[in-house]
């Protein structure tokens, strides 16, 4: 029989355990382990059986071990002591207390930053994540509040979380969607002073209105704010608005955006007149999804007074947009007529008129669709600063987006990038952070992976050899246990019965070299490489002397047939009798496994397309527990990869990773590359890690595990990228939004009028002449060339532009590469044809195929980037004007 409804009945704590509660409540206790071993203790059966999380811990601990705690010295000690080192944390000064002000220490820091995510990895006991970017924005938060950071986390709550994972007896990927109790997890309701719950409001098209109320979740120091829809004012579709991560058709979508973005901003705005809290200087967009905040962000400020131009400009300098894709397949896109509808009529935004929302939106570059409304490209828009989350993605980034800076190369395009980490205290095995411990303190370990301000860990370099390798063998070990563990519940799953599984307790080893392979399944990140030359991935695991094994695990997306068949083609191949014990896939990858996964493998394996891997952290978490990277040259690891912390699998970058996968250049890609896996794994990982001396131990493998952790350690923290985040994002977009807000947004109005006038103006701005002296065919290195330029600035005036010579290597089409740009200095006023000159010198800093051209910019002090308005005069092509190439 089936329950007709459903709710929660909630312990009552003794008063002396009454901060268990508080505890309880505040996530920190996911990455904090005296605490976790605190709420162990209460009942450790208990506890492993509610999936280690205090706050169902609480409700289904018996109340008789409650009353006996009660009364338990020792314990009360602990409790009090973990309290009050709670309260420490949360109002003690940190890193952000002490920094420095930034530029010329004119201001302070943001006095808060509101960040914006579609998803949030926290913990496993609060699932409302599916991969790798909602993992990165919780890390993110946890980071900021080790380092004192004023961030306001700012999501939607989905009541069935992403989904949970379990296969078909053929290895086909099965979905199921548990409703999720908010009264079991560790959020609490916002409410109004008089005790009703906090709601925000949005209009809809035809007279209907989406309603949600307002879960705040403590991560740490940071408030996270989690819209629910699910209420009853609602009518049954918007009650479903938040039901699932990333479900639903395109309108189902699109009103998740608008109530992350739009309903976010309201939520921040509720939350600091409740709290307090300081309103937010920044607002970082972590993807596209919540892009909508600018538009309601610029409708408050038309509502104070502004026109649309200036509280577009002052949204904007406040504004940070991160992108997290290298491809165009992974922006949301929506129908321009579906867009229109939700912002118009009834729904339309106060002051901020349909057509303005649109042309956000619009995807104007040569090769968009007029049809389609780009999430992306409203972002940028609505961003004076942008960012991707390695450097090669960064570069990739400045290319995809090219159009919206038309006249400029990719690598002029304003997006810059700070590479993603990892928080280490979530992700390091304890077992790891205590053998750190031994050398270095425990006081000096938790700050050296909270703040990540140091190049090398120092100190590691005097862990033993014979420390190291018991240390990786323990985890190893713990990782098959877990392994069996899982594999039999799945096997249960699939409808096996224990008498067909007596081999599950024999599947891996914990003396064999182990790779690990979980992420999420779309067809770039190539799960099933590995398989491409399945005799040859037999024989390297099944090797007489040096054999390997796989732990593979990862979710295809629900609506992902193709990822899916992935999927079964490697539990298929994983199923054989004679292979099962060295290679296993594990369903339902998520937090708590992952925390087994990383630390148990020798090996993490990363094989995508390159360069379509934005980052890709898995392999950061791996590597803070002395896992060794096997990957393609892609995202972090292009950048960090030194030939001594793993290795590079060779890629076949002539052949583009666009291809329809199942064409005949893709098919040799593929084929060319596993072929280099197998040969890397053959002849020099798993050499190395058989290589023995006469103790026993692998001392090139180790030397390599060392090496990691000493020099990879620091720079894969968070809290190295919250501080870049702070340092060069965040100070320079608070201060740039003082400057505009200043004297009722005088900056701002006056930055729109200048834009205006020189939009109008630009056509007429013409490159006339340009005069080289002292050029020749050849030149000699070092020597200089003066140039005299001629420019026409219609109605313009000299201090509304830059005039500038670009000069850089040239290929046999003339095109500059690594382009120097230097501004040439104004001779003189304008001539009696209103010319103006400018004059300056070129020094030929290089040898071989050399160029040169000259244009001109707009010009303001609050512009992030000259290229901010995409606007570019360059001389025309003819016959008047010097040659800018020398060979």
């Amino acid at each position: 029989m089936k329950a007709i409804r459903r709710f929660t009945v909630r312990t009552v704590l003794p008063e002396q355990l009454q901060p268990l509660h508080e505890l309880a409540l505040n996530l920190r206790w996911s990455w904090h382990p005296e605490t976790r071993e605190l709420f162990r203790s209460v009942d450790p059966e208990v506890w492993s059986a509610v999936g280690e999380d205090p706050v169902r811990l609480l409700g289904e601990v018996p109340a008789a071990r409650l009353a006996a705690l009660a009364t338990d010295r020792r314990f009360l000690r602990r409790l009090g002591d973990l309290s009050d080192e709670l309260r420490d944390y949360l109002a003690g000064p940190r890193w952000y207390q002490g920094a420095p002000s930034p530029g010329d220490g004119s201001g302070p820091l943001p006095a808060a930053i509101a960040y914006f995510s579609p998803e949030y990895g926290i913990a496993a006991a609060l699932p409302q994540y599916s991969g790798g970017l909602g993992i990165l924005a919780g890390d993110h938060l946890k980071a900021a509040s080790d380092l004192g950071v004023p961030l306001v986390g700012v999501g939607l709550f989905y009541r069935h979380g992403y989904f949970r994972q379990s296969l078909s007896r053929d290895g086909w990927q099965q979905e199921r969607y548990p409703l999720l109790d908010p009264d079991e997890l560790a959020v609490s309701l916002l409410r109004e002073p008089d005790g009703t719950p906090c709601r925000v409001d949005l209009a809809l098209p035809a007279g209907r209105t989406l309603v949600a109320q307002i879960w705040k979740a403590q991560v740490g120091r940071v408030p996270l704010l989690l819209l629910d829809s699910d209420i009853e004012p609602n009518t049954a579709a918007e009650r479903e608005v938040t039901d699932r991560l990333y479900g639903g058709g395109s309108e189902h979508r699109l009103l998740q955006e608008m109530l992350l973005g739009i309903g976010g901003v309201r939520a921040v705005r509720t939350y600091g007149r409740l709290t307090g809290h300081p309103a937010p200087e920044v607002f970082h967009t972590n993807e596209g999804h919540a892009g909508f905040l600018g538009v309601e962000r610029i409708s408050e400020l038309v509502g104070e007074g502004l026109d649309f131009a200036a509280a577009l400009e002052a949204v904007r300098a406040g504004t940070l947009f991160t992108t997290h894709t290298p491809v165009p397949a992974g922006i949301d896109r929506f129908d321009r007529e579906l867009v229109a509808r939700h912002f118009s009529g009834d729904a339309a935004l106060p002051g901020v008129p349909v057509d303005q929302v649109l042309a956000l939106g619009a995807e104007s570059w040569r090769g968009g669709d007029p049809k389609l409304f780009n999430m992306a490209a409203m972002g940028l828009r609505l961003a004076q600063r942008a960012n991707g989350v390695s450097t090669l993605h960064g570069e990739v980034s400045r290319g995809m987006f090219s159009g919206l800076w038309p006249g400029f190369d990719a690598a002029e395009v304003p997006i810059t990038s700070i590479t993603n980490g990892v928080h280490a205290p979530t992700w390091i095995d304890p077992a790891v952070v205590r053998l750190a411990a031994g050398v270095l303190g425990q006081e000096q370990a938790e700050d050296a992976m909270a703040a990540g301000e140091a190049r090398r860990w120092t100190g590691l370099e005097r862990i033993g050899n014979s420390e190291i390798w018991e240390l990786r063998r323990a985890l190893r070990s713990q990782l098959v246990e877990e392994a069996r563990r899982r594999l039999r519940a799945s096997w249960h799953q699939r409808g096996a019965g224990d008498a067909e599984l007596g081999w599950a307790d024999s599947v891996l080893d914990p003396d064999v070299l182990t790779i690990g392979f979980a992420r999420r399944v779309p067809s770039y990140k190539r799960l099933t490489l590995m398989l491409r030359d399945a005799v040859r991935l037999r024989s390297l695991l099944l090797h007489p002397t040096r054999p390997v094994q796989i732990v593979v695990a990862g979710k295809a997306h629900p609506a992902d047939d193709g990822g899916k068949r992935l999927i079964q083609q490697l539990v298929r191949f994983a199923d054989d009798p004679e292979i099962r014990h060295r290679i296993v896939f594990l369903p339902d990858y998520d937090m708590a496994m992952a925390k087994h996964l990383y630390p148990g493998c020798d090996v993490w394996l990363n094989n995508p397309l390159r360069p379509l891997e934005a980052c890709g952290t898995s392999g950061m978490k791996a590597a803070l527990n002395g896992c060794l990277n096997l990957s393609v040259l892609d995202g972090w690891w292009d950048e960090w990869y030194d030939g001594r912390n793993g290795w590079a699998i060779p890629t076949a970058d002539g052949i583009s990773a666009t291809l329809d996968p199942e064409s005949p250049e893709a098919e040799r890609r593929d084929d060319i590359e596993s072929a280099a896996l197998y040969d890397l794994i053959e002849h020099q990982v798993a050499a190395r890690f058989y290589d023995r001396a006469a103790d026993g131990l692998p001392h090139a493998w180790i030397a390599m595990v060392r090496h990691t952790l000493v020099t990879l350690g620091p720079k894969v923290l968070a809290g190295r990228m919250v501080r870049e985040y702070v340092e060069r994002l965040y100070a320079p977009a608070a201060l740039a939004q003082r400057e505009l807000a200043g004297s009722g947004y005088l900056g701002a109005r006056s930055l729109a009028a200048w834009k205006a006038r020189i939009r109008e103006g630009w056509p007429a701005v013409r490159v006339e002449h340009v005069e080289t002296e002292g050029l020749a065919e050849a030149q000699e290195l070092g020597s200089t060339l003066t140039l005299r330029v001629q420019v026409s600035l219609g109605a313009l005036e000299p201090g509304d532009v830059d005039v500038q010579v670009v000069s850089g290597r040239v290929d046999e089409s003339d095109a500059i590469s690594d382009a120097v740009a230097l501004a040439l200095k104004p001779a003189g006023g304008p001539d009696l044809d209103g010319r103006h000159r400018y004059e300056g010198s070129l020094e030929l800093c290089r040898t071989g195929p050399f160029g040169y051209t000259v244009r001109v910019l707009p010009s303001h002090h609050l512009l992030a980037s000259p290229a901010e308005l995409g606007l570019a005069a360059l001389p025309a092509e003819t016959a008047g004007m010097d040659t800018g190439v020398l060979r």
